[in-house]
């Protein structure tokens, strides 16, 4: 039997992101079972299960080696080897790998590339915010408008939108992720610039803004992340009070990753290399 593989997410209060990546883990449950390898997941703060409920749950099964991953985009903050470092402690038997982040992956990237195709197909500009998500009215509503005129790859610019970061290395990797973005999946379009939620600039209203002010006629915001929920909703609420003021643009709004098959084959491929990496140290 392969050692498990221990799935942890940063944990937030967003009913929505917590059932995703429960959906997930499920997901990958189904994938791995045939390998006899079981698959838990577990977040650092906030959310249920907790990281240490998790390990606690697979130890008393007697499992005492695992493949801890952190189901994130970008690199591996403190907090999450100082808390394997706290189960480590509570189980003195465990031992446990590393697996690496997914981003930026060739296949997430590709995946960045399906969500940024949907959003730039003709379609009317976004709906009034109350219609989208009834939660947010933090901007007026705006009018609701016919499909407007064609508007060409060079003249519709990109957004990739990060988290943001404390760590200058993490912010670092999300401007890495936008070239090799714009030069592998994205070179028909104007530019793809980045921004971030929160934390630290330029955010998503000032990456709107050199959007514009390089002649962009519509700018499509993709989010560099997983899975939906309250993240996402800032970055479209963002988006959307930009636009209120500036009507001219048309300011389309992409979905985030999700839970699919492609970033199943990803994890996957991460767990194993950890696994050939353990052996190899072993050896």
């Amino acid at each position: 039997m392969k050692p498990p593989l221990l799935l942890i997410g940063q944990g937030s209060h967003d009913d929505t992101g917590a059932a995703e990546f429960g959906r997930f883990v499920h997901r990958l449950r189904c994938r791995l079972e045939e390998s006899a390898a079981e698959v838990s997941g577990g977040y650092l703060a906030k959310a249920k299960p907790r990281l240490s409920e998790s390990v606690a749950s697979l130890v008393a099964r007697g499992h005492h080696r695992l493949v801890a991953l952190p189901l994130s985009l970008s690199r591996m903050g403190e907090e999450f080897p100082a808390a394997m470092a706290l189960e480590q402690e509570r189980h003195p038997t465990l031992m446990y790998d590393y697996g690496r982040p997914l981003g930026p992956d060739p296949r997430v990237l590709a995946l960045l590339a399906e969500r940024l195709a949907e959003a730039a197909a003709d379609a009317p500009k976004l709906r009034p915010i109350e219609e989208v998500m009834p939660r947010l009215r933090v901007v007026p509503s705006v009018p609701f408008e016919e499909p407007a005129p064609h508007i060409e790859l060079g003249e519709t610019a990109v957004v990739l939108v990060g988290e943001g970061s404390t760590d200058p290395a993490a912010n670092a990797e999300v401007h890495r992720v936008s070239r090799l973005f714009w030069e592998t999946h994205a070179y028909d379009f104007m530019t793809v610039e980045t921004a971030f939620v929160s934390v630290t600039p330029p955010g998503v209203p000032g990456g709107l803004e050199r959007c514009r002010r390089l002649g962009a006629r519509r700018v499509i915001v993709v989010p560099y992340l997983l899975f939906a929920g309250g993240m996402l909703e800032r970055v479209w609420a963002q988006a959307l009070a930009y636009g209120a003021g500036h009507p001219d643009l048309d300011i389309r709004c992409a979905e985030v990753i999700g839970d699919c098959e492609v970033l199943a084959d990803v994890v996957i491929d991460r767990y194993e290399e950890a696994l050939r990496l353990a052996e190899g140290v072993s050896a």
